[in-house]
């Protein structure tokens, strides 16, 4: 049966039919907005042949796609986005380059779809096994720390994404108590302030956190008015966080297996250890390292992982304190969490499991911040470093 319109009743028809395809295309629009890639850094030399891409629904928690290889690349340890425009940056986790005692960071250049990296170029990162990489706001200079080396550098980033040549680099001195990890500096992260005004370098061979006031128009390190302050001897400092919201920063530390919390004065970068406490639970006395550190997007959970005990350790933040408080140790089912990753709404954290070839998905509950696992596994080899685009 053919219904007709009557002709005075044709606005509201088409009214009707407008709204009803504006609200499909709302709700497209919705569905594409929560859809995410999901970029994996790796080390090579196994089953890995460089940076894996997946999409990834941050309403269900769920990938959308199969893993695929996005750019071949040599131990692309750890990646960096940058914060405008459709680039990646990953160090290349090595001892020498282009017939230099250095390993690399390599420039990509991001699809419109964002399943395949476009190489642009690669540039020596002035140290040996760089190993962390963070892009500073203004998206002029990738910062590198160099483990084996224990120098930090910055590296011009040009108009057209590609890497220039170093602008400044700083070498660390020192050593501490532990004679296998510890009898020179490793630098083993590089982290920039929320107002992008000081590079704090965890040091794990000397036990320092070193402030560098940060110059964005020159990738310059101001080694007149840096700071530094010393963790215990044999704490180990590794991966740094610094509070979204407050003048604090966190340290984790790998080889004592804590967690230090930092006073952080943005007058002058200065740094204060406020309280140290374990990361892995009572009782438990079996080998393990700390890996990773990151916060929750509100500030006030904070996530460590350790390799060993196999665990993301949970803390609950107090904003005006700036410590910690210990909500629960979850196991992330597989082996060596090196890393993990958490979404930009809040919802999941994936962690890394290198050693298991995985990664698994937990819902993060919003009012404590413990973690459920999903059920959700995506297999990938020797996953290093989880980032979100």
């Amino acid at each position: 049966m053919i219904t007709t319109i009557p002709a005075g009743r044709w606005p509201i028809a088409i009214g009707i039919l407008c709204l009803g395809m504006l609200w499909i295309q709302l709700d497209s629009c919705t569905m594409r907005a929560s859809t995410l890639q999901v970029y994996v850094g790796t080390y090579t030399g196994g089953d890995s042949e460089g940076i894996y891409v997946f999409d990834w629904d941050s309403e269900t928690g769920k990938a959308t796609s199969d893993v695929t290889l996005a750019a071949e690349s040599e131990n692309p340890s750890f990646l960096a986005l940058h914060p405008s425009k459709p680039l990646l940056y990953a160090v290349n986790e090595t001892a020498s380059f282009d017939g230099q005692e250095s390993g690399s960071v390599s420039a990509f250049r991001i699809s419109p779809k964002g399943r395949h990296l476009e190489a642009i170029n690669q540039k020596a990162s002035r140290g040996k096994a760089p190993c962390h990489i963070q892009i500073d706001s203004t998206g002029r200079h990738a910062l590198i720390a160099n483990y084996s080396s224990g120098t930090v550098s910055a590296l011009p980033i040009l108009e057209d994404g590609s890497l220039g040549n170093t602008a400044d680099v700083v070498e660390h001195l020192g050593s501490s108590v532990n004679p296998q990890r510890q009898e020179g500096p490793h630098a083993h992260c590089i982290n920039l302030d929320p107002e992008n005004r000081y590079a704090a370098a965890a040091d794990l061979g000397v036990d320092k956190v070193f402030v560098y006031p940060f110059e964005a128009d020159t990738g310059h390190f101001n080694l007149y008015k840096a700071t530094s302050v010393s963790l215990k001897p044999g704490a180990g400092p590794r991966h740094l966080a610094f509070h979204p919201k407050k003048p604090y920063a966190y340290v984790i530390n790998e080889l004592d297996n804590t967690l230090s919390a930092l006073s952080f004065k943005t007058s002058n970068g200065k740094m204060t250890e406020i309280q140290s406490l374990s990361t892995l639970p009572d009782g438990f006395d079996e080998t393990s390292y700390t890996a990773e550190v990151f916060f929750h997007p509100s500030g006030e959970f904070l996530y460590g992982s350790n390799r060993g005990h196999d665990s993301i350790a949970v803390f609950k933040v107090d904003s005006e304190s700036g410590k910690c408080r210990v909500i629960e140790h979850e196991s992330t089912q597989g082996k060596t969490p090196r890393s993990f990753g958490i979404d930009p709404s809040g919802r999941f954290l994936l962690a890394a499991n290198q050693a298991s070839d995985s990664i698994v998905v937990f819902r993060i509950n919003a009012q404590t911040g413990a973690l459920d696992p999903t059920g959700e596994m995506i297999e990938v080899p020797t996953p290093v470093c989880v980032i979100f685009r």
